[in-house]
């Protein structure tokens, strides 16, 4: 299902450039860079080694594998090209095996790609986000929309003007905690946070108005909290979904938070800030992990 194809490079290849994303694949075997050298690449987690270079013509700001269980066939990749690039991956990955036994490159193979809505974004793809339905991807561009495709038809099947250029996209649980596909997509955008459902067609749950820019949102649905982080200031806060109030403050970044997300079972969110730290917040009660 290919239009073209970029061929593989060198695997012992490392990003030259300033890393702009990362994401693990669902089953953690593979990783995946977005990088300011204009390529994307694709790790073996178990071993470190670089699968695949696939070079672009700009900086690569997103990246995305789908969900789901086992290997993915799949990366999307978007930046400074304002192109939305699918790769087929299924001829540098081999699904046998546990671990990482099974994953290898093969040698002398291109790696098929198709463009979806070539031409479209008015701007910079700075998010990519797959949807529950595998068949659904989410760009986030800084012409201020964000696009919901449908990669069967390789079209835009919605859209939702933004009020600012979006700092951060990501698929989070939904308010169902009975219902698995349950999801919430959380946007970020100047001094506003935006809620949408996870599923078609993907309507605008709630809009919140914050006192300051925000730079990362990531919410938890079944505790009906979501988590910011600023430009302007080195404090994470928690926020009521409901009520629109701030409940807690976490104190201990040197530098603006640029990133947040909650762990899989909502436990704990882990923030990344300016000040080149990581931390992670204990989000329930009694011991948890590190804590006692």
């Amino acid at each position: 299902m290919a239009d073209f194809a970029f061929t593989r490079q060198d695997e012992t290849s490392v990003a030259s450039g300033a890393v702009w994303s990362c994401r693990l694949s669902s089953d953690s075997s593979l990783a995946a860079t977005g990088s300011a050298d204009f390529s994307a690449k694709v790790w073996d987690t178990f071993t470190g080694e670089c699968l695949v270079t696939l070079e672009q013509g700009h900086i690569v700001r997103a990246v995305a594998f789908p969900g789901g269980e086992g290997r993915p066939r799949w990366l999307a990749t978007g930046g400074m090209e304002k192109k939305l690039l699918v790769f087929d991956l299924s001829r540098i990955v081999d699904g046998e095996g546990d671990g990482g036994a099974g994953v290898k490159a093969v040698e002398g193979k291109d790696v098929p790609v198709y463009e979806v809505g070539a031409g479209v974004h008015g701007g910079a793809i700075k998010s990519i986000v797959w949807s529950r339905d595998p068949n659904i991807l989410t760009t986030a561009s800084d012409d201020k929309v964000l696009r919901w495709w449908d990669l069967r038809t390789r079209e835009m099947i919605a859209s939702y003007v933004l009020d600012a250029l979006p700092s951060s996209c990501e698929l989070n649980s939904g308010l169902s905690p009975s219902d698995p596909l349950d999801a919430v997509l959380s946007v970020a955008a100047g001094k506003n946070v935006y809620f949408f459902s996870g599923s078609s067609p993907f309507p605008l749950i709630k809009k919140i108005a914050m006192p300051r820019d925000v730079a990362s949102v990531a919410f938890n649905g079944p505790a009906r909290k979501f988590v910011t982080g600023s430009p302007s200031d080195t404090w994470v806060r928690v926020w009521d979904f409901d009520t629109e109030q701030e409940v807690e403050t976490g104190r201990g970044h040197h530098g603006p938070i640029w990133t947040t997300a909650f762990s899989p079972d909502g436990k704990l969110y882990a923030t990344g800030s300016e000040d080149g730290t990581v931390k992670l917040w204990k989000f329930t009660q009694g011991a948890y992990g590190l804590w006692r």
